[in-house]
């Protein structure tokens, strides 16, 4: 394959990552050159309603798989988080980058979270963030924020808002770590499956697209990414309730901690769970140690009345999150 298309969104950030892609294939396969090709996708086209009432997580990737398919990119570049659960058959994801940070962290200016004034107004479009958050101060006012990060991090210097909450992956990536004013443990906040991961996505007949892919994995993200996903799939998918987890290295072993919360009634459940690497595989998905704790953790769910994203109201109750007050 002497030239390579790779597609991608046209924000910075997605440029950032379509140009971190870019740089490692050239180190890895020099004989290849790389084309960018950006791509409008819906999610880019409207920056006012909330991501789920029209069309959830898939927003941002639906035309750049069309892309894939119509065979005009040979590799996407997606953040990981954006991926729906299922995809066309012809398609996989065969890479994925070394993780940045995964944390959510609050931008206030420099305030921590336990510091900002009473009432607080917090921006951001994500139901899971704002119940944590309400979990840890149930005084703070969450209001729905979309738009690129620039534009996020100005409302909160024009005084707009007191603060927002966003990925430490993206600002680390557009070189804006100083913005950061405090980074959440996974404990407090748990991260959406597979945040501050860069996923490959390709045609599964597309061979050399595919090896290139996989030249620049991450075997340790590669494992965290497959893991994340599996119990995205045993729970029921991702984009219908609030939900989050997060395999984490722990010396010789991992830690996966997994977060749920129910939209309607505000209760949510979070277990962390120890798991040998021997028990997880890069596949994921004949993992019988993570599927046993994902029937214990629905259990624990159904005892504190939090409907698992397998249930039909899920997708009703997420897409009316944001007509109610936070």
């Amino acid at each position: 394959m002497g030239t390579i298309k790779i597609g991608t969104r046209g924000s910075a950030l997605a440029l950032a990552q379509a140009n971190l892609t870019r740089e490692l294939i050239q180190k890895a396969c020099p004989d290849v050159s790389v084309e960018i090709c950006i791509i409008k996708t819906s999610g880019d086209k409207d920056h006012v309603r909330s991501l789920v009432s029209f069309g959830g997580q898939g927003v941002f990737v639906k035309e750049i798989e069309e892309a894939l398919m119509e065979k005009k990119i040979d590799i996407a570049v997606h953040s990981l988080k954006d991926v729906p659960d299922s995809m066309d058959d012809r398609l996989e994801l065969s890479g994925f980058l070394k993780r940045e940070i995964p944390n959510d962290v609050l931008v206030s200016g420099g305030k921590k979270f336990a510091d900002l004034k009473p009432g607080a107004t917090i921006g951001t479009g994500s139901p899971r963030r704002v119940l944590q958050l309400k979990a840890i101060r149930p005084d703070v006012r969450c209001v729905n924020l979309r738009g690129n990060l620039p534009s996020r991090i100005e409302k909160v210097k024009t005084g707009e808002l007191d603060a927002i909450l966003l990925g430490a992956a993206g600002l680390n990536r557009l070189n804006l770590p100083s913005e950061i004013s405090e980074v959440f443990a996974v404990d407090q906040v748990t991260p959406a499956i597979g945040q501050g991961i860069i996923a490959l996505q390709s045609l599964k007949e597309n061979i050399p697209a595919k090896e290139i892919a996989q030249a620049i994995s991450h075997r340790e993200t590669v494992i965290a990414a497959r893991v994340e996903r599996h119990w995205m799939n045993l729970l029921g998918g991702g984009c219908r309730v609030p939900m989050g987890a997060i395999l984490s290295p722990d010396g010789d072993a991992f830690l996966f901690t997994a977060f749920l919360a129910d939209p309607l009634n505000g209760q949510s459940l979070r277990m962390t769970k120890r798991f040998l690497s021997s028990e997880l595989s890069e596949e994921a998905f004949a993992c019988e140690s993570l599927d046993s704790f994902a029937k214990t953790f629905a259990a624990a769910c159904h005892e504190r009345s939090i409907m698992l994203p397998s249930e039909a109201r899920g997708t009703e109750a997420i897409a009316s999150f944001w007509n109610r007050e936070h």
